[in-house]
């Protein structure tokens, strides 16, 4: 892990160098984080950055994002602090799960900080029940019917699912651990938790996870579930949401906090 974080630190001050910005904040955002990884998972790297002052000033619309083609398991792109920071006012649940990921490779001033602190806020229940839900049903649709199904893709629907259940039971974001999901809303000793043990302990130890017969207490779980999800989301709230004023003041100190100082990241 320490040479992989090296050289993922030697990347984002790369990115730093040729594009000219200052990254706020660096975390890992995959399977890795999820707790499933297969040995050749890639490093979902995802980042927050700010340009300079002067770059914002403009009448035109500009790119937002900074994406690297994917090189040696390295997967690496960003998103600028503006256009998180209007993810975050409508509750984006990949934005939100950057800010808790267990596995942050980089922080730097107290932008991610400040966010974090009014996340409460932002949270909305039912924008964020949908987003899972709707990538539950997706999966779902595209990976697991029939009778052979392309079995790592389980979890690609199961975490979006236990989400639902998260946040139906604590009205709060979803905490990134697959185990964590697991533990909290699969019954012990049941049937569905032996299965979905016996399949990630495979996953983790390198199986080759391709087509296989499908695993009916799962599918039947899942079937269930997404059924039960599309009722509840309709009842769901929306937040009240961050004040403007709140995210136009992050927005400002972040960038007087940034461009105050002239540091690029060193490893």
């Amino acid at each position: 892990m320490n040479n992989i974080h090296t050289d993922i630190l030697l990347e984002l001050g790369k990115i730093e160098q040729e594009e000219q910005v200052r990254i706020v904040y660096a975390c890992e955002s995959g399977s890795r984080a999820w707790g499933f990884p297969s040995k050749d998972s890639d490093y979902d790297v995802r980042f927050i950055y700010v340009r300079p002052i002067e770059w914002y000033l403009s009448i035109f619309d500009k790119r937002d994002v900074i994406e690297r083609p994917i090189s040696n398991l390295l997967d690496i792109n960003g998103w600028d602090l503006r256009k998180a920071l209007l993810l975050f006012r409508k509750s984006n649940p990949p934005l939100l799960e950057w800010l808790q990921s267990p596995i942050p490779y980089f922080t730097k001033y107290t932008v991610a900080k400040q966010i974090r602190g009014i996340s409460p806020l932002s949270f909305s229940p039912k924008s964020c029940m949908y987003h899972y839900l709707n990538m539950a049903k997706g999966n779902y649709r595209e990976y697991l019917q029939g009778e052979h199904v392309k079995i790592k893709k389980y979890f690609y629907v199961l975490r979006p699912i236990l989400a639902c259940g998260w946040i139906e039971a604590y009205n709060t974001m979803p905490p990134i651990a697959f185990d964590e999901l697991v533990e909290a809303l699969i019954p012990k000793n049941s049937e569905l938790r032996i299965v979905i043990a016996q399949l990630l302990r495979r996953k983790k130890a390198g199986e080759e996870l391709d087509y296989e017969p499908r695993l009916h207490p799962i599918n039947d779980y899942l079937e269930e579930r997404i059924a039960y999800f599309e009722q509840i989301a309709l009842a769901l709230r929306q937040s009240e949401g961050t004040r403007d004023e709140q995210l136009d003041d992050l927005f400002r100190n972040a960038l007087q906090e940034v461009w105050g100082e002239s540091k690029a990241i060193t490893v």
